[in-house]
């Protein structure tokens, strides 16, 4: 299964930090600007993980956040040392 790589570290982290769930929005601000059928793959995949994973959404249209990372194996911790080191080389 594709997954879109993220548009940047910081816009990942932001998103990752500041949303309990993300929706479409949230979403073109990670990945850039993707098509809606693209947009409702991701989301559909989520859906399913949070449903076996018994838990639930606040949202009809928008995904858990953390859920969402794992299943586009967005790894927080490795965007957080990247950033540190980049950081560490003033780039």
């Amino acid at each position: 299964m594709y997954i879109p790589s993220i548009t940047s570290i910081e816009n990942a982290l932001k998103i990752f930090y500041k949303n309990a769930e993300i929706g479409n929005k949230e979403m073109i601000v990670l990945f850039g600007n993707r098509s809606s059928a693209t947009i409702a793959r991701l989301k559909k995949l989520v859906k399913t993980e949070m449903i076996q994973r018994n838990i639930p959404s606040f949202c009809a249209f928008k995904v858990n956040t953390v859920v969402a990372f794992e299943v586009w194996e967005i790894d927080i911790n490795d965007l957080e040392q990247r950033r540190q080191k980049i950081k560490e080389l003033s780039l």
